[in-house]
């Protein structure tokens, strides 16, 4: 996958996407899965499907990017609607306290990435989450990963009904940072949703991995030399 991080230093301007513009970066936007935190809904299926009629190939389908998923993750289903529909379907033996725990214990840090924001906060350069989450995982990810807490914002696709790279939340980013332009940096790892901010004239890179994305964050000017 060809990385795309439009900054071309020279002098106090920058070119985004072919348009020179001036360098001004004020804030960092961190996707959050794949980026801050890997994940696998096979975990959750694996251990869900022991107490369903159907099996974990069968759940995994249900469950992973599915469209029951998509109408949660845009709070077009409360919890206990999703548990309902999950529950009627796989015949899941157990309450929605046992599901809960179960769906939302797939995450695992990116450690480089998770010492990349809080060198960012350290050097006082406000950092935000925007995701396209589940209320089940952004629970369990508050309460289990103490990093989660430490960002000046959260625009989550499950608080705005809408996903990314539906304009709609590029809109809540900028109100809520106050921010526009090039004064944004976003790091996320699907191109459509950084070819979305990229359109908006904001800074982008395309996360492939730990090393590059720091890599690109350090020549932007934001880890200093």
């Amino acid at each position: 996958m060809r990385q795309i991080f439009p900054i071309e230093e020279s002098g106090d301007r920058a070119m985004v996407n072919g348009r020179t513009q001036e360098s001004a970066l004020e804030v960092v936007i961190f996707d959050l899965g794949k980026v801050l935190l890997d994940f696998d809904y096979r975990i959750a299926a694996k251990k869900i499907a022991a107490h369903c009629r159907i099996t974990e190939s069968e759940l995994c389908r249900l469950i992973d990017q599915s469209p029951l998923l998509y109408r949660y993750e845009t709070n077009l289903l409360t919890t206990e609607q999703f548990f309902a529909q999950v529950r009627d379907t796989t015949g899941f033996r157990g309450d929605l306290d046992l599901f809960r725990d179960l769906f939302g214990d797939i995450f695992t840090p990116i450690e480089p990435m998770v010492s990349l924001q809080a060198v960012l906060r350290a050097r006082g350069i406000p950092t935000y989450i925007f995701s396209n989450p589940n209320p089940l995982a952004v629970a369990h990810i508050s309460r289990r990963f103490e990093f989660f807490h430490q960002f000046d914002g959260y625009i989550l696709s499950c608080d705005h009904n809408a996903m990314k790279p539906d304009s709609k939340l590029y809109e809540v980013v900028e109100r809520q940072t106050g921010k526009m332009g090039g004064q944004l940096l976003y790091i996320d790892d699907r191109p459509e949703n950084i070819s979305a901010g990229a359109r908006r004239g904001w800074q982008v890179i395309l996360h492939e991995s730990p090393e590059q994305t720091i890599s690109a964050v350090r020549h932007a000017g934001l880890l200093g030399k």
